[in-house]
């Protein structure tokens, strides 16, 4: 088994390995291949602009994140094209199908980015060409599996010459319309092949073999080659290039209802996400999975190991169907708490009104797993996920449970997309995302911001306040937008906007929405009067970013209309995710953060 994730620069730790791991499969497969070739692929990925085109990287990674394959994509956006530099599997790992997944995964970006089609080159397959039985056979096959996907060489043009004599090493330019009856007019590939062979064998080649190359192309519009290895009917039945967005990938905690505190007034109750789940059947946006089981050490990686170990064990040892509550908050002697595992409850707690059962640890670590779940979905190709869970986790502080929440499972995953990338986490729920600020607080590689009613009158009433900005690396990276009681939707809208244009300006690779519906009309946490209109709205506009985008279940606790907000949220972040293909430019993601 393994992914494919994808990697444009080599700035996270997780894509500096990968990037090693290519490097080690490059030397292997390509004995030819120069010292100067495997050191240029990092500064490919960092400096763009260098080489007048974007490169993209796919690697195919197992469990233990060891790169089974990779292909290396290069985006020439100047041309309109996609130009598949390397595409190789790992020594051994030929016919386990990481070929097929990569270059299928490469069509679906070519795709996306709406070019004329994936040029590349492929060793010529033809007997007068080629020598050596072993190696045209070798050839062949090469040119068997491309041609399943309508890839044909261009004829007609001396490309595959010998620029040397007794050069054997020639190349066919083959195309990949994706599927598309494509013409070719002569001289857009005249500048596609002169662009080529400049930017990839500037160095090799002179000036005066290039335009000669370029201009024996004379047929208008150039000709493909015909089928040779699928001349009868249609080629092999592949998957074909994406069209539009995946599905939402949904990924719900199921075994919520185990936390039921069943007393008069506790409002974050089981049917929260039954009443979403109602609504959500009505479209077809969305595609169940199975959360997976994941090691308490993401937990603990955000959280204090301590915290993590106390609840673990006051909640597995009480009884069922009883509930504690926090009694005794210590201000001073912090390092000194009680033995007593239920008057520790408060020392490792911001509120009275959050009580441990028996089974909130375990509730809590589904709503985790669930949220890990989505996040790897969306690195396997989800642009969108949304783990709907119960309990919430946003006001989870480092080593504190509170507002109904224990993990901070927003932050868990966050936390771990941050090994792949930035990340930028949106609270929208009526109440401050105390948790994840206090979590974030001193870093500069995840951007936390959050719109809720000020600390004056709103819950947890001592954190959200504007002047929080983050402390050391941090500073500028934590951004709070309190606002008063009786906020519009109109100056709602407003500030979200304010709040994206942030985001923007950070260009992260990753988005995480802690998604509060407690900022709807009546709800009985909330004083704000949000219609499904306005949830629509806001969904849309936090669409328009084009991010790969994690959505995580919050508040909202008026089941009457929970499901109906939570379903028009969606259907406009999807209609916004599905109009954008690509967020930013990468002369964004260059600028410094700050």
């Amino acid at each position: 088994m393994f992914r494919i994730r994808k990697i444009e620069d080599d700035i996270a730790p997780a894509n500096r390995e990968a990037i090693r791991q290519v490097v080690d499969i490059m030397r292997s497969q390509f004995p030819r291949i120069t010292q100067a070739d495997l050191d240029k692929l990092p500064r490919q990925l960092h400096d763009p602009f260098k080489y007048k085109y974007r490169s993209i990287l796919f690697v195919a990674e197992d469990q233990y994140t060891h790169v089974k394959g990779f292909a290396l994509l290069l985006h020439m956006t100047d041309l309109g094209i996609c130009y598949l530099e390397l595409l190789s599997a790992a020594p051994g790992r030929t016919g386990g199908g990481v070929g097929t997944a990569l270059y299928e995964r490469v069509r679906e970006e070519a795709e996306w980015l709406k070019v004329l089609g994936i040029f590349f080159e492929c060793k010529a397959d033809v007997p007068k060409l080629v020598a050596d039985p072993a190696e045209l056979k070798v050839n062949q096959a090469r040119m068997r599996f491309y041609e399943r996907y309508g890839a044909r060489p261009i004829i007609n043009n001396d490309y595959a010459t010998p620029v040397h004599s007794g050069d054997t090493n020639l190349y066919y330019l083959v195309v990949d319309g994706l599927g598309r009856a494509v013409s070719l007019p002569r001289e857009r590939v005249r500048r596609i092949a002169a662009a080529i062979l400049e930017r990839k064998y500037g160095e090799l080649f002179s000036k005066e073999h290039i335009v000669r190359i370029a201009n024996s192309f004379t047929d208008d519009p150039v000709q493909l080659r015909a089928p040779r290895y699928y001349k009868r009917g249609k080629p092999e039945k592949v998957s074909g290039p994406r069209t539009g967005l995946r599905p939402i990938a949904l990924v719900v905690n199921t075994g919520h209802a185990i936390h039921h505190v069943r007393e008069r007034g506790y409002l974050e109750a089981p049917v929260r996400l039954s009443s979403i789940l109602r609504e959500l059947a009505k479209t077809k946006l969305f595609k169940r999975m199975q959360p997976r089981l994941y090691s308490e050490k993401y937990i603990t990686a955000v959280h204090d190991k301590d915290y993590v170990a106390y609840l673990r064990r006051a909640c597995t040892g009480m009884p069922a169907n009883k509930t504690i509550y926090p009694e005794v908050f210590p201000i001073r002697n912090a390092s000194r708490p009680p033995k007593s595992l239920a008057l520790r409850a408060g020392y490792y707690c911001i509120d009275p009104f959050t009580p441990l059962s028996q089974n909130a640890y375990l509730a809590a670590r589904g709503a985790v797993h669930c949220a890990m779940t989505a996040a790897k979905a969306m690195l396997d190709g989800h642009r969108l996920a949304y783990a709907l869970v119960r309990p919430p986790g946003h006001h989870a502080e480092r080593r504190a449970f509170g507002g109904f929440c224990y993990f901070n499972s927003a932050a868990v995953a966050a936390h771990y997309l941050s090994a792949l990338g930035t990340v930028a986490v949106l609270d929208i729920d009526f109440h401050h995302g105390n948790g994840t600020e206090n979590i974030f607080y001193e870093r500069n590689d995840v951007l936390t911001l959050s719109i809720h009613g000020h600390p004056n009158f709103a819950y947890p009433h001592f954190s959200g306040f504007e002047d929080e900005v983050g402390v050391g690396a941090g500073v500028g990276f934590n951004v709070n937008y309190p606002l008063p009681e009786d906020t519009t939707p109109e100056r709602y809208a407003t500030t979200l906007e304010r709040a994206l244009k942030r985001i923007r300006e950070f260009a992260p690779r990753y988005l995480v929405i802690c998604l509060g519906l407690d900022t709807a009309k009546g709800d009985p946490t909330g004083s704000w009067t949000l219609s499904t209109s306005d949830f629509e709205r806001n969904g849309e506009a936090i669409g328009a970013l084009g991010l790969p985008t994690l959505v995580v279940q919050e508040g909202g606790y008026r089941t009457r209309t929970l499901g109906i907000n939570a379903r028009h949220f969606f259907e406009g972040l999807w209609r916004a995710s599905s109009r954008v293909t690509e967020p930013m430019d990468d002369s964004s993601r260059t600028k410094r953060r700050a």
